[in-house]
């Protein structure tokens, strides 16, 4: 969404002209632009696309720079807004609900796909070197380092589920003290302000970004890169657009009533910014922004439910994880049975929700799910060593159903609780 304020310079000038076509057009389609040009420019350029790659990480880590404060003061004020505290269990209750429920069924779809397609068939790990594997946490320490030891420390450090629990004691007491507390409620309303304008500023430089990023990914990576994992990459495809388009839209169509089309046309910024970083905490400003303004969630839902999907909603990830185990089962030859296929999509769906919402964080996290179905260590590690190569392309497209789950049960909560604005969700948004 271009800034209504922001000067153009003399209209009637070639520049000023030229600034008027650029901000008068839809970020979208700004941002599409600067996708295709950046695919055809890292297919011209090849591996000196590497060089293109620095815009694109400016572009992350100003986006990257907003998660944490975003996160704080916007949970705050949105649990601070509630006028009931009951009514605070009732939404985080319904969300984490969806948002487990969601991932499940991306996990029996990744293990469908993986038996349905065998993509693991005939794959030789021959000169794949293992690569080193990161410990899976226990579910007890997961549970314990929700709770921060130092609340500054797990801001200073970015820990999402932290500083979320943090900001949720601040707004429930906000909440229950009253009167006496609202100046600092209206202060973190005002921050809450401050931080979408500042969204929107850097969101102006996406189309930039993603140039960059996907001008990168193309010249080091390339359609070639798909050739050795091309099965695998038609399963994750074929699952990302399944679980974003059907599933995502039945939780629209059927347990939120509302229309379907309006929210693939109003997300479009989220969408794009998710595929090009890879990052769902990247993504975060962005949907809150088009949460808000697009959609007509309300702030205090928006607040409450989109920050919980960065770091517990990863169908992508339960998905990648589901499939790579029936992949790995197929390239070392074990025959899985129903009891398997269930105890996978049980700890696939336990190690997504605690994925870090960072690039490729998945593909570490496989023991836990292979050591269900017998594989050791240095089996694990001779599958992400294939993998990891070409995992960029691949994370890129499981990024986006991260994206489209948190928005979808951003939509259904604020429906259920009487705080979606039908008229804005309806509407075209205004560019």
């Amino acid at each position: 969404m271009s800034l209504p304020s922001m000067p153009h310079g003399d209209r009637r000038s070639p520049r000023g002209r030229l600034a008027n076509l650029w901000f008068g057009t839809p970020l979208w389609r700004r941002i599409l632009l600067g996708l295709a040009l950046g695919a055809a420019t890292g297919l011209i350029l090849g591996e000196a696309a590497v060089d293109l790659k620095w815009i694109g990480d400016v572009f992350v880590r100003l986006i990257r720079m907003l998660v944490v404060p975003l996160v704080f003061v916007t949970v705050v004020a949105g649990v601070a807004a509630m006028s009931d505290p009951a009514r605070l269990g009732s939404v985080g209750l319904r969300t984490i609900f969806l948002y487990f429920s969601l991932m499940l069924v991306a996990s029996a779809l990744g293990l469908t796909l993986g038996a349905l397609v065998q993509p693991g068939l005939g794959v030789d790990l021959t000169g794949v070197s293992p690569q080193p594997l990161a410990e899976a946490q226990g579910l007890s320490e997961t549970l314990l380092g929700i709770i921060p030891l130092n609340p500054v420390a797990a801001l200073a450090a970015g820990d999402i589920l932290a500083v979320i629990f943090f900001a949720v004691l601040i707004g429930i007491g906000i909440l229950t003290v009253g009167e006496e507390a609202a100046p600092l409620k209206a202060g973190f309303d005002a921050a809450g302000a401050v931080m979408m304008r500042i969204v929107y500023f850097v969101m102006e430089l996406a189309p930039f970004g993603v140039f960059a990023l996907i001008a990168w990914v193309m010249g080091t990576s390339g359609p070639a890169a798909f050739v050795s994992v091309f099965k695998l990459g038609v399963c994750v495809l074929l699952g990302a657009l399944i679980q974003t388009l059907i599933v995502h839209g039945a939780v629209l169509r059927l347990l939120a009533r509302v229309p379907v089309l309006p929210f693939f046309r109003d997300i479009a910024d989220a969408m794009v910014v998710a595929f090009s970083t890879s990052s769902s905490s990247a993504t975060l400003p962005v949907a809150m922004r088009v949460a808000q303004k697009n959609m007509g969630v309300s702030p205090a839902v928006a607040s409450a439910v989109l920050p919980i999907g960065v770091t517990l909603s990863m169908d992508g990830t339960a998905l990648y994880v589901g499939l790579l185990a029936t992949f790995s089962a197929q390239v070392f030859g074990v025959q899985l049975a129903m009891a398997d296929y269930l105890a996978i999509m049980a700890v696939t769906t336990l190690v997504a929700m605690g994925t870090a919402p960072v690039p490729s964080a998945s593909l570490f996290l496989l023991a836990a799910v292979l050591s269900v179905i017998g594989l050791g260590p240095e089996q694990t590690a001779l599958i992400v060593g294939f993998i990891l190569p070409f995992d960029r392309p691949l994370d890129m497209i499981r990024t986006v159903p991260n994206c489209t789950s948190d928005l979808s049960v951003a939509v259904a909560v604020a429906r259920w609780e009487g705080e979606l604005d039908m008229e804005t969700y309806l509407a075209k948004p205004v560019e």
